[in-house]
């Protein structure tokens, strides 16, 4: 995915949706531009999301998107960023973009931020003076961790940059600033030739990965860091919790040391981009027999079975793409109408809106 000393890519670029959802409307990817003096870009005041839309049997489904949109209202809240959108008008943008993208599968990536009122600008630390932008965008992005770690797993490495503290940066919202913590732990990671790295909290024990909740599997038991631990609520993390319950395996929530990431059965990783990866060695020692173990790999099969909406969900998990209400704007910028039950075009409800 990488080169060896981390910093060029030599990945390919990912299709695109040609165009991006901001403040109600559809506006050209080309057209998505933001005032370099807008307070996000000085001050990370942004919130985000990443969400999947996967490729079924019966079109493109997108992954727990209520959930997702759900953490995405809350990280704003947390951030005092009042805003006009409700669950369901993010909901159906998501949906409508997917659409839009023609795509049959695709990463969806939903930001709030702080941007800058041209007429009357604002500067300063102070964020209220500053409108709020709102864009989701979509595009095509494979395996997070490359193709092959699915299966064998990951090098990863303990990080020295411990993640933060939860009364400093609240770890429960998805917020932009936080990735400069993520940042960190990433590029000292690629640097000394591992795939990722593991962030402990302020007091030492297992945090998470820089974008990525961390599973333990001791004998039969299945372990992993609670939200004090200064780790995001993660969508798939509850996924697996949830999958572990079906499949009757032990799961707890519980402080991790340091250590125990050495003398595991098995570790693996879970995320929307990551999804279920393997963790094959950290700092070089090797974890199991050095592969995918027998526990991540039933869950991980269930998870990838569910996703690709061959196996039922413990709960309503996804969102098919062609069998949503169609809400997309006509020409005119209006919404087109939700299909009934019956058929019949309901009356259009109006999609823009100012901020």
């Amino acid at each position: 995915m990488f080169s060896k000393d981390g910093t060029t890519k030599d990945i390919k670029t990912p299709r695109i949706c040609d165009v991006v959802w901001h403040n109600g409307e559809f506006i050209k990817w080309s057209d998505a531009r933001v005032h370099v003096m807008s307070h996000v870009l000085h001050y990370g005041s942004s919130v985000f999301e990443g969400i999947r839309c996967y490729s079924t049997k019966r079109g493109p489904a997108i992954f727990r998107l209520r959930e997702h949109m759900q953490r995405f209202l809350n990280s704003a809240k947390i951030y005092r960023m009042d805003h006009p959108w409700t669950l369901d008008q993010l909901c159906d943008a998501a949906i409508d973009i997917s659409r839009r993208s023609e795509m049959d599968q695709c990463y969806i990536r939903p930001i709030l931020f702080r941007s800058l009122d041209e007429e009357h600008p604002a500067f300063g630390v102070n964020p209220f003076p500053n409108p709020l932008a709102c864009y989701i965008g979509a595009w095509d992005w494979g395996k997070y961790l490359g193709d092959e770690a699915i299966e064998r797993g990951v090098d990863v490495c303990v990080s020295t940059w411990n993640r933060l503290t939860p009364n400093s940066m609240p770890a429960m919202a998805k917020s932009g600033a936080n990735y400069m913590n993520s940042q960190l732990i990433k590029m000292e990671a690629l640097l000394n030739g591992f795939a990722e790295g593991i962030a402990l909290d302020d007091r030492g024990y297992v945090s998470e990965g820089s974008g990525e909740n961390i599973f333990l599997v001791t004998g039969d038991v299945v372990l992993t860091p609670p939200l004090s631990s200064s780790i995001l609520p993660g969508i798939t993390r509850d996924s697996v919790i949830q999958i572990c319950h079906e499949l009757g395996i032990t799961i707890k929530e519980r402080t991790i040391q340091r250590a125990a990431l050495y003398v595991a059965d098995e570790v693996f990783f879970s995320g929307t981009a990551a999804e279920i990866t393997p963790i094959r060695s950290v700092d070089r020692i090797t974890v199991g027999q050095g592969g995918r173990g027998p526990i991540t790999e039933k869950i991980q099969k269930v998870f990838f079975e569910i996703t690709k909406g061959e196996r039922t969900a413990p709960g309503d998990w996804l969102t098919y793409i062609n069998e949503s209400a169609q809400t997309s704007p006509d020409r005119n910028g209006h919404a087109a109408g939700k299909l009934n039950a019956t058929g019949t075009v309901e009356a259009p409800a109006e999609l823009k809106m100012s901020v």
